[in-house]
């Protein structure tokens, strides 16, 4: 691993960071296509709707299977084995227009997401000192950002030319170049893995002798995970409540995600200079506080101003569960550690919105955007107990 002194992240900035840019251009430009194209084979809204979904179940299901992957054949032909998969389902989607095929497509997309982002986060704690770990892991989530941001534009080019089907060459092409690039990438020493000819951590060992962990920090980042994909889903339906157009709504989200973007570099320098504190506690208070002020708002402007605070409170966390999760991990079992570490975000990440949806039916929308965003409290208390106040020797 390289010294501290001697280290600039842009030494490795094809290999670590052109995938995930990649990655991202593939997933924003399938995201808006999925529920139509099932709709296009017969698919009833609800049906669309899980079609849809499948890809964060493939991912939920799939982190456990895939840290053991990661773990027996290293990160580089992990990725290059999840870009493949990735294909494959999207050339089925292409070549054999049916639901049931979308759907496996979907949850192999899922499988190949879990893949890829361990096998991300592992190959950055290998070549990255720790002097520059949140920056490095902040770029890393702020790229695929970016990717997922330039997808849709570039989906919607080809669609124009091909149809949906464009979206799905796009996602081709961009994950086929992660793919070259993550195998072409140098070869590194696993200093995170047990050795030839040394036992393997069992994902029940770690999960037990970590149990501390798990039930402090990894709730944290549970909260958080649950806090972003709540405020995907409150920003629209609190614009519909509102009586915005969907011009406008577009232009409000694509505000929000270009704040999310911007501030994932200071945010990474901060955590690595002062401590992960100084970015978990305000992250998870701007989102929390965002979410409840939403339902306060009752004109566009108002209604910007707190979404875009939202936006920037989920930026500045860019990076911040791999980066806990990346601390927390032990060096002899860190693949093992990683893939239950994302399982229990992901288990927030689909948790948020179902929560969210139950809160809906059972008060308002306005109630429930208030309820989750307590949650954000909850985290920053977590975080306040049991993050070190200082950054890493």
């Amino acid at each position: 691993m390289s010294q501290p002194d001697s280290f600039n992240l842009k030494q490795i900035a094809v290999p670590a960071f052109g995938p995930s840019l990649l990655y991202g251009i593939s997933n924003g430009a399938i995201l808006p296509v999925i529920a139509l194209t099932a709709r296009e084979q017969g698919a009833s809204v609800a049906a669309a709707g899980l079609i849809a979904a499948l890809i964060g179940i493939g991912s939920l299901l799939s982190n456990i299977p895939s840290a053991l992957f990661t773990e027996r054949f290293g990160e580089k032909r992990a990725m290059a084995g999840a870009a493949v998969l990735s294909v494959i389902g999207l050339l089925l989607v292409i070549g054999v227009p049916n639901l049931w095929v979308l759907a496996l497509a979907m949850l192999m997309q899922g499988c190949a997401q879990s893949v890829f982002q361990l096998a991300r986060q592992s190959y950055m704690i290998e070549v990255v000192p720790l002097a520059y770990r949140a920056r490095a892991l902040s770029t890393l989530g702020g790229t695929t950002r970016i990717g997922t941001f330039i997808g849709p534009f570039a989906g919607a080019a080809l669609i124009h030319f091909l149809g949906l089907d464009g979206a799905y060459w796009i996602a081709i092409c961009a994950m086929l170049g992660a793919g070259l690039i993550a195998i072409k990438a140098p070869d590194i020493e696993p200093s995170g893995r047990a050795g030839k000819g040394a036992p393997r951590a069992r994902m029940g060992e770690v999960a037990r002798d970590h149990r501390g962990v798990y039930a402090t920090l990894g709730v944290g980042v549970m909260l958080i995970s649950a806090l972003r994909a709540s405020r995907q889903v409150v920003i629209p339906l609190w614009a519909d409540h509102l009586g915005l157009d969907a011009t406008t709504t577009s232009l409000v989200y694509g505000l929000v995600a270009a704040v999310d973007m911007s501030v994932f570099y200071p945010a990474g320098k901060v955590m690595d200079q002062r401590g992960r504190l100084w970015v978990a506690l305000p992250c998870t208070l701007l989102m929390g506080l965002s979410l409840m002020a939403i339902p306060l708002t009752g004109g566009v402007t108002s209604f910007i101003l707190v979404s875009v605070l939202l936006g920037f409170g989920n930026g500045i966390g860019s990076g911040i569960v791999m980066t806990l999760g990346a601390d927390a991990a032990p060096p002899g079992a860190r693949t093992q550690f990683l893939g239950i570490w994302r399982f229990m975000a992901d288990l927030g990440a689909s948790g948020g919105p179902v929560a969210l949806s139950v809160l809906t039916a059972l008060v308002s929308l306005g109630g429930a955007s208030f309820g989750v965003g307590t949650l954000g409290l909850v985290a920053a208390g977590v975080f306040w107990r049991w993050l070190p106040r200082r950054a890493h020797a």
